[in-house]
């Protein structure tokens, strides 16, 4: 690897921030673009030529182990994980698992209108985008005669199915990314079931198959910032923990980012529960019940309410600095403190605002970047249409 490769590896403190967890690769608009970027970092570093040298000489020792400090980690900001349905799913890898026939199609394809159509599920907003589902257990006369049974004649364009598609590994990667580029408003993408996509000779479960699959999966979500969606079956065994239900070893629910168990007490019955835990979400108990006509969840209560997190005062005095009417606000540190009348030191407030600068983007549309120059850091603040508006 060359020194100008390793360089635009590096961390770079210059875009938005999410408060939640990271992503796990460095956002693409963090990494320099420009040598006239990179020639802005070494001239307003406070290394010494001679410094600089023995860490560029260690970074290229094979061996070498990149960490990053706590400082430096509260420099940095990340681009925030967008939310699909708040409270339920955000970008990543996500399991719908459940015992065969229970009713886990209808309940995608009741996620996957709402998500198209960009209407509240249950209590839960949604965040409107196209869908593309791999109905792979399925034909299409069987999926419009289901949607015409859930729906009747309202239908949704930015809805799309597919019945046949690539394993993992052997060019669904592929063609779930062409789908991604046709459609740059994809948020969602629903894989019914896991067990079809698989790859040639990855029907001997082991710890390390099951992880790898979520992990392409996840890897995916990650780059295109879109939900996925896999239903999954549930093992035969009775398991105390519900978790431990899910078929395969626990590599599979181990590398997703969240898991929704769904399960009936009675087979026949129009009541079921989903448990639903995540890495990003407190863990909730859905009651719901089967409107047995249309065959659509209804939701009957919850056993834990969402926790509602109150205003930040510091956030709601830095969104009162742009609005529609006036995009940008450009200044120092310094001036931004001095304006928003900030009881906290310079240095704790852009801290602050890297960490939580994310929650700046999705509660009041207002991107955060803060930028080295050659006159001092500079901080950008930019009113973004939602992105349902976009």
């Amino acid at each position: 690897m060359t020194i100008d490769a390793k360089e635009k590896t590096a961390l770079n403190t210059s875009v938005g921030a999410d408060e939640r967890q990271s992503f796990q690769t460095i956002p693409a608009n963090s990494i320099p673009t420009s040598d006239s970027e990179i020639n802005d970092q070494i001239e307003n570093s406070e290394e010494s030529f001679e410094e600089m040298c023995r860490r560029l000489q260690r970074l290229s020792d094979p061996h070498y182990l990149h960490t990053v400090s706590m400082t430096e980690l509260y420099q940095t900001t990340f681009d925030s994980r967008p939310s699909i349905i708040d409270g339920l799913l955000d970008a990543g890898a996500y399991l719908l698992v459940g015992s065969p026939k229970i009713g886990k199609s209808f309940l995608v394809a009741q996620i996957a209108y709402h998500v198209s159509t960009g209407q509240k599920l249950w209590n839960f907003e949604v965040h409107k985008g196209t869908v593309l589902y791999l109905a792979l257990e399925d034909d299409y006369q069987r999926i419009q005669k289901r949607m015409f049974m859930m729906y009747g004649v309202e239908d949704s364009p930015t809805l799309r199915f597919a019945t046949a598609a690539s394993k993992l590994g052997c060019g669904l990667d592929e063609q779930i990314e062409g789908f991604i580029r046709d459609y740059p408003d994809t948020k969602l993408v629903i894989v019914d079931t896991l067990q079809k996509v698989r790859e040639v000779g990855g029907e001997a479960y082991s710890y390390a198959a099951d992880y790898e699959i979520i992990s392409r999966l996840k890897q995916l979500a990650d780059k295109h910032r879109v939900c996925i969606l896999a239903v999954h079956h549930t093992r035969k065994q009775v398991a105390s923990d519900k978790f431990d239900s899910v078929s395969g070893t626990n590599g599979i629910a181990g590398s997703a980012d969240g898991t929704l168990v769904m399960e009936k007490p009675v087979r026949t019955g129009l009541e079921a529960t989903i448990n639903v835990t995540g890495r990003d979400h407190q863990d909730q108990i859905l009651y719901l019940k089967k409107d047995p006509v249309t065959q659509i969840w209804n939701l009957e209560r919850l056993e834990n309410e969402l926790h509602i997190e109150p205003p930040d005062p510091v956030l709601e005095a830095v969104a009162k600095l742009v609005s529609v009417e006036q995009a940008e606000w450009t200044g120092s540190p310094s001036e931004l403190a001095e304006i928003i009348h900030s009881d906290m030191a310079v240095n704790s407030l852009s801290k602050y605002l890297n960490i939580r600068c994310g929650k700046l983007l999705e509660d009041y549309n207002i991107r955060y970047e803060n930028k080295a120059k050659h006159s001092g850091r500079r901080i950008i603040l930019t009113y973004t249409p939602p992105r349902d508006a976009q």
